[in-house]
């Protein structure tokens, strides 16, 4: 006699498979073809049933310390296969009536007898370790059915490639899908905990909603830990007293549901060859192929395997020297790291960044303690406290728009010039419209209450030219040395001690009518370094 195969999740399950004598009173389904297909697509007798119809396999939900038991019948003496996958389980063959399989463990189990007298056949399963879900599949004519892909004579995955984010892998096909043409398709689980001993107990774990678990019905023993099974959290810990019932049973703790990141499922048909990617680099994953029947939706595991990528790629440190600008260039989504070990002792530095295109996001170090991790957008200044001796590692990360350029200066002397100018809250130019001319246009700016000079300069361009352009060309680092000298307008010093006053205006004359132009505005300070403020297109009218 053979007996059966079954899958649950990670969980900790005790099977007893009983012979429980002649089946009596109720007609259970057996390999009438006709009959079979018919019951075998209604959910109201195969959904969470606990019967089994031969040769096919079923879907359950265990809760723990809750026996389940299921029924299977066979109506003449013949072989019979029942198997239990991802259980722990304990099984002892005896006679009519009596246990005859018993079996505890964590792995797909099964049970197989030459011959079985006719009778219903009982199987019960008890999780020990936490709810789970189940399949089990029975049949009483293992030698023609083929229900679970075969593995072939070396069923290990191997890794044939490794990266910082990649990782090859390959595994000899099934013999079912090559030698007797059966639909067969592969499917890949990655993750960083462990490996998987079935496709249900990695199902289990991607999981977000038990699927297969029916909605317990209320009374006296609906407790708050079923309320938390189910999404709802109990507001305090005296809802069942709230509610005017209590439950004496332990309260179950429900592992928190996995992010999607961290587990990935993957089905890529029938090749044998596969490259993840966009993994961590440094990082351990586990890999698990299933030979899945497209048919029927049963698999087979393969034995799984594990590999650390390869750490990042040691990028060239940039030593800082105390204030003095350093030009910075990162590629898209790439990373610069720059270090700054002051001389003398200090009670704090300064660190000016001016990021020229799109934000970055830098971070610092202090002797390996993070001390600052935040976007930074045009100009900024941080002050930080210091330590004697302490040494500060700045690593900057591009944008995933396109490449950075910075400038960055790190001082730990007080006192001094600061090397970039200072920059109002609002960097927009406004074009007035009502004193727009053919030949003129009128704009403004904000400033700060620091004496600057400002230069304004302008460009003609066409009628196409958009914001997308502009904002391509809005690098804010490069100065009024790369502009050609017939575009220069003026340059003037402006400060207001009132910032609510810190604004000026400037007519600037010799247009063409019906002409678009690009006007800027550079804002230089007393080291030399300008800072540009957002361009802006004026156009002059056509007629007046």
């Amino acid at each position: 006699m053979r007996q059966g195969r079954g899958v649950a999740g990670w969980s900790t399950v005790l099977c007893l498979l009983l012979g429980v004598g002649p089946a009596l009173g109720q007609k259970l389904p057996t390999r009438d073809e006709g009959l079979f297909q018919m019951q075998i697509r209604d959910k109201t007798l195969f959904h969470d049933s606990s019967v089994i119809p031969d040769g096919a396999e079923i879907s359950g939900y265990l809760f723990r310390d809750t026996p389940k038991r299921f029924r299977s019948n066979v109506r003449e003496p013949e072989p019979l296969d029942q198997q239990r996958q991802q259980l722990q389980q304990e099984a002892v063959v005896a006679d009519e009536g009596a246990e005859l399989f018993a079996y505890k463990g964590n792995d797909v189990e099964s049970y197989v007898a030459a011959s079985a007298p006719s009778g219903l056949y009982q199987l019960e399963i008890l999780c020990t370790e936490k709810d789970s879900h189940l399949k089990v599949y029975a049949t009483t004519t293992p030698e023609s059915d083929q229900p679970y892909p075969e593995l072939p004579y070396d069923p290990r995955v191997d890794v044939t490639a490794l990266g910082r984010t990649t990782v090859t892998l390959a595994w000899k096909p099934t013999p079912t899908g090559v030698l007797m043409g059966q639909p067969v398709q592969y499917c890949l689980v990655v993750n960083k905990e462990h490996n998987f001993k079935s496709m249900c107990a990695a199902e289990a774990k991607i999981s977000a909603d038990d699927a297969f678990m029916p909605a317990p019905k209320p009374g006296r023993d609906f407790s708050p830990f079923d309320f938390a099974h189910f999404g709802f959290v109990p507001s305090d810990n005296n809802l069942g007293k709230d509610r005017g019932y209590s439950s004496n049973k332990m309260s179950r703790a429900y592992p928190a549901k996995p992010k999607a990141s961290d587990i990935l499922k993957v089905c890529i048909g029938n090749k044998n060859i596969f490259t993840v990617s966009d993994l961590k680099p440094d990082t351990q994953y586990y890999f698990d192929v299933f030979a899945v029947n497209s048919a029927t939706n049963t698999s087979t595991a393969y034995v799984g395997t594990f590999a650390r990528t390869k750490e990042e790629a040691r990028q060239k440190t940039v030593e800082l020297k105390d204030g003095k600008v350093a030009d910075v260039f990162i590629k898209r989504k790439g990373s610069k790291f720059l270090r700054f070990a002051p001389v003398s002792s200090h009670q704090r530095i300064t660190l000016f960044l001016h990021a020229c295109l799109d934000s970055v996001q830098v971070q610092v170090r202090r002797d390996g303690k993070l001390v600052l991790s935040q976007n930074v957008e045009g100009v900024r200044q941080f002050q930080l406290r210091g330590k004697p001796k302490a040494k500060y590692l700045i690593r900057l990360r591009g944008s995933r728009k396109g490449a950075s350029t910075l400038k960055v200066l790190a001082a730990a002397k007080p006192g001094g010039k600061q090397p970039f100018p200072s920059l109002p809250d609002d960097t927009r130019i406004k074009a007035f419209d009502k004193l727009r001319t053919c030949s003129s246009a009128t704009v403004a700016w904000l400033g700060t209450q620091d004496r600057n000079k400002y230069c304004v300069y302008r460009r003609e361009v066409s009628e196409a030219y958009g914001e997308e352009q502009r904002r391509r060309e809005q690098n804010q680092c490069a100065g009024p040395e790369s502009r050609r000298k017939s575009e220069k307008v003026l340059c003037k010093y402006f400060h207001s001690p009132n910032l609510q006053k810190a604004v000026t205006t400037e007519t600037i004359t010799g247009l063409e009518a019906g002409k678009t132009y690009l006007l800027d505005v550079y804002v230089v300070g007393h080291s030399g370094h300008a800072v540009k403020y957002q361009s802006k297109l004026v156009k002059t009218r056509k007629y007046c």
